[in-house]
């Protein structure tokens, strides 16, 4: 057994050193999106609202693709140990590291509160201390990214219930109708539409990613066969229909116009991984930026930054994104990621070096 998992082992580090590149793009996909000042911003000219999507929906692959390369890279563990052990280890590795970030902006969040009170603001807690609480936590865990960790971890959960099912066809089809549910749900609206309520909405793309590393060769020889042009041209053709959707449900009232599971965004997210699939390792960000070590502690770290420090950097009254012009807004976006995605990555290489290390997945 032992010298069957050696064997395993070895083509993971050869040949999948691709897994690293897509990880840090997604990751600088997701922090953009979080960090950009243009949600909900509505512009009288439809070529400002073109050029406000197309901004939007650029990084909008993001999210999907990072569940893909995470089913990847499960797909062996999954066959190392039980479920049991597995979870254990994403408890110590993932749950921990996440209760103690959440912990730190719930802390964070009183400290600002209590400062505006003595500063003969409203009351802290609005004379009821376990609302106050009660709401932190809902907020956190459902509103802000930390809610993704734990669908992340509920969609590992279910796979490892139907463990045995896990490289059926059926299976995945279930899944992908599952997805689907909730893309037609855009415009039905038959429950809500927000990020939280998508609970089994990923499943199939983690689903997709196992499938992908089981038959890895055989994928990629025919994704080597197709030609760059007809990769770019798909790509185009996928983002141009996924802004288009964006613009009709931003006309038809949509909350959520943006939503990820857009049946526009799935094709445009998998077209998008296939491109780097195709592109393979990039040596520059395997080794300057080291998102094997880093990524999860900039995903933790950036919403308590998102939350509670650029509000102190940008002051309201003098940064007001209503007045600004699209490229303005553009520009703003940009200067949040920047701040944002540099302290993230800081931070975490700092922590990595210290015995603190777990707190940020080390």
């Amino acid at each position: 057994m032992d010298i069957e998992l050696k064997k395993e082992e070895t083509p993971l580090k050869k040949n999948f050193d691709f897994v690293d590149t897509i990880r840090c793009i997604s990751m600088i996909g997701i922090v953009f999106e979080h960090s950009a000042s243009m949600w909900g911003i509505k512009y009288a000219s439809q070529n400002d609202t073109w050029i406000q999507i197309s901004t939007m929906q650029f990084w909008k692959f993001a999210t999907i693709a990072f569940f893909l390369i995470a089913g990847f890279l499960i797909n062996y563990k999954f066959t190392e140990y039980t479920p049991i052990q597995y979870l254990k280890r994403r408890f110590r590795n993932t749950i921990k590291p996440w209760l103690f970030w959440i912990a730190v902006l719930v802390i964070l969040n009183l400290i600002h509160g209590a400062i505006i009170y003595l500063k003969g603001g409203k009351d802290l807690f609005g004379g009821n201390i376990s609302a106050y609480f009660i709401e932190e936590f809902r907020y956190i865990l459902f509103e802000s990214s930390f809610w993704f960790i734990l669908n992340f971890l509920i969609c590992i959960s279910i796979l490892l219930v139907f463990k045995k099912y896990i490289y059926k066809l059926w299976f995945g089809l279930f899944w992908a109708i599952v997805s689907l549910i909730y893309s037609l749900n855009l415009y039905h609206e038959w429950f809500v539409t927000h990020h939280s309520a998508a609970l089994f909405g990923f499943v199939f793309f983690l689903w997709l990613g196992v499938y992908l590393n089981r038959y890895y060769d055989r994928v990629m020889h025919i994704i080597y066969k197709v030609k760059w042009s007809w990769v770019l041209i798909i790509n185009i053709l996928f983002f141009l229909l996924s802004c288009a959707e964006v613009m009709y449900l931003m006309h038809h009232g949509s909350k959520d116009e943006y939503n990820t599971l857009r049946v526009s965004n799935i094709l445009y997210s998998l077209s998008m991984f296939v491109l780097l699939l195709k592109m393979g390792s990039v040596k520059f960000i395997d080794k300057r930026l080291k998102p094997r070590t880093s990524t999860f502690g900039i995903y933790l770290i950036h919403q308590v930054l998102i939350i509670r420090l650029l509000p102190e950097i940008f002051k309201w009254n003098d940064w007001n994104t209503t007045t600004f012009t699209v490229i303005g807004n553009i520009s703003y976006s940009i200067m949040r990621f920047l701040i944002v995605y540099s302290l993230s990555f800081i931070l975490t290489r700092m922590i990595l070096k210290t015995k603190q290390g777990w707190i940020v997945g080390g």
